[in-house]
């Protein structure tokens, strides 16, 4: 087998102008922000100088995963499911992504070194004219040439020194700064087991890079070939594999794209509902601030109303006060002091003075009650387009102003519906106008007071309460209205329930001809009769009312009550007519 000399990291080629060297985001320490130092790779593909990964704190994990195992976020996906078997494992986490790495036996030198990174520092020191870059041999004075035959970079002795040794006297030299425009530059990669060979042979059992040295040895019998020669097979391998994974890129590039345009919308959405509701509740509180202030207003102005009222009947007591006390006292020193003469002289005067005197009606309550309050859950219209609540109150229900209306407050059907309304007035007789009152109504009939009618009682919040029940049998009912636990008017009053309303079997006609379609045995209860065999009423014959009636019991009345009783002995028991 003959060696291709062709270095696979040897010079691949001279960039193209204007091209820049190296990647600046790959030759720094995402810790230290230096340049690299002995750089290692992650299991993540993030690279860590050495010296700041021995810096890390290790942990101590349990390894459940059976063997080898990638760390990185997308590691799970491409393995293979391996027996589970608890291990204990030492690891780290890369400072990048946070991605659990396990450490080899060997520790964090045992990592993978990143050579791609070491040649992009040497590219962005060569940007510097070679500041950063120390002799490989010396490794104490500045770069000043490279053997492009050792890959070794030299200071100016060293170089000397370099051509003077006939191993390494035909070697070519370049200058440093001739190597700004090649694309790798980077030293050639030594076997870690064998330091003084370079690694140009790649085992295939093996999968890894390895020395002449070491297929003589560790790797005996071993397939293997020049790295030259394997790797357009294995890069292709990984070509397919970027391949497959690069569309995710993509994906994933749209779906972030699309969650930050979600996240921007959503903070749009966020804003503009929060704005919609900074406007409501700035309406809302200036309509309560402006509802506020109208009760305040309304407050103030009842405040004002019950004062001048309280100073009116003050001065006009006061002042009937004064004229009683003139007219007793005078009248009480007339009739201790004066003579005879005098008190018949002063009498009409007196008399007419104390007789009008205790004809002044007066009050001799206070004309207004202190008797205000606030209702905050009652309704109290709209302000500024918003429902407000609260409402101030001041009038007081007095049961006694209380009245009952209705038409069937003392009458009653049995299992019909009865019903009356509770007018509820303040002490001036005035309407309430507004609800809320513990209106309370009992229905008993007179033989069961154990078995009270339930009542249903409906507040109109105007004032007004609407009363229901429905008695069960007929009887003579109780019925109790109270207002604050207090009989109104006409509480409590009895209803006489008679039995139900008995309807009409027959029909509301004219007479039998009419209504029977000429029937000669069609009888009514009128007891009217038409000649010709005509056992019914008819127009102008003998029996005929005169008027509409009904054909059952003989009422003029549609609506009236039947009385037909059905006997047999009757000769309604035979009525039979039919409605046209």
């Amino acid at each position: 087998m003959s060696e291709k000399r062709t270095p696979l990291l040897g010079f691949v080629g001279k960039l193209p102008s204007g091209t820049a060297l190296g990647n600046p985001g790959k030759t720094h320490c995402p810790l230290c922000m230096g340049l690299f130092k002995a750089p290692r790779l992650l299991p993540c593909l993030h690279t860590v100088c050495t010296t700041c990964l021995e810096q890390l704190e290790p942990f101590s994990v349990v390894d459940i995963r059976g063997g080898d195992s990638d760390t990185s976020s997308e590691g799970a996906v491409f393995q293979e499911l391996k027996p589970r078997s608890l291990q204990p494992q030492i690891g780290i986490l890369c400072p990048v992504c946070d991605a659990q790495v396990d450490l080899p036996m060997g520790g964090v030198k045992a990592l993978t070194i990143d050579h791609l990174a070491m040649n992009d520092v040497m590219l962005e020191s060569l940007r510097g004219e070679g500041q950063g870059l120390v002799c490989d041999l010396c490794s104490d004075r500045e770069v000043e040439k490279r053997c492009q035959t050792c890959k070794a970079n030299l200071c100016h002795f060293c170089c000397q020194a370099h051509r003077r040794q006939k191993k390494t006297t035909h070697h070519t030299m370049v200058d440093l700064k001739d190597l700004k425009g090649y694309s790798r530059i980077a030293k050639a990669i030594l076997c870690p087991a064998h330091p003084a060979e370079e690694l140009r042979l790649f085992c295939e059992l093996c999968d890894r890079p390895v020395c002449r040295d070491c297929v003589v040895g560790e790797h005996r019998e071993h397939p293997y070939d020049f790295a030259s020669n394997v790797i357009h097979k294995h890069g292709d391998s990984v070509r397919e594999l970027l391949r497959g994974t690069q569309p995710h890129v993509g994906a994933l590039e749209d779906a972030l794209a699309q969650v930050r345009e979600m996240n921007s919308a959503l903070q749009e959405q966020v804003e503009a509902v929060a704005a919609d509701v900074r406007t409501f509740s700035e309406g809302y509180i200036k309509a309560i601030e402006e509802h506020r202030d109208k009760l305040l207003k309304q407050l103030e102005d009842i405040r004002v109303q019950k004062e001048n009222s309280l100073q009116l009947q003050k001065a006009q007591l006061e002042q009937l006060l004064a004229d009683m006390r003139t007219g007793v006292d005078f009248t009480e020193h007339l009739l201790t002091s004066g003579s005879d003469l005098e008190i018949l002289i002063t009498k009409g005067v007196v008399v007419e003075r104390l007789t009008t005197l205790n004809r002044v009606a007066y009050n001799a309550r206070p004309g207004v009650s202190e008797r205000i309050c606030f209702s905050p859950q009652e309704k109290a219209g709209r302000c500024r387009g918003y429902e407000v609540y609260g409402v101030i109150k001041t009038k007081e229900v007095d049961p006694a102003k209380c009245v009952l209306q209705g038409e069937d407050l003392h009458r009653a059907r049995e299992k019909q519906t009865v019903s009356f309304t509770v007018l509820c007035k303040d002490a001036a007789g005035e309407s309430m106008d507004r609800g809320g009152d513990n209106v309370q109504v009992v229905v008993v009939p007179r033989d069961k007071k154990d078995s009270p009618v339930r009542t249903t009682v409906q507040d109109n919040k105007d004032g007004t309460y609407y009363v229901s029940y429905t008695p069960r049998e007929p009887g003579i009912y109780t019925v109790l209205v109270c207002v604050k636990e207090q009989h109104v008017q006409g509480s409590p009053f009895t209803v006489t329930v008679r039995k139900r309303h008995r309807s009409h079997p027959g029909v509301f006609h004219c007479c039998t001809f009419c209504s029977s379609g000429g029937q000669k045995t069609a009888r009514c209860a009128c007891g009217g009769t038409m000649p010709g065999g005509y056992l019914g009423c008819g127009h102008g014959h003998r029996g005929h009312p005169g008027r509409p009636h009904w054909s059952c019991c003989g009422k003029f009345t549609e609506k009236a009550e039947c009385t037909w009783t059905g006997g047999q002995s009757t000769a309604r028991s035979v009525l039979r007519t039919v409605a046209l």
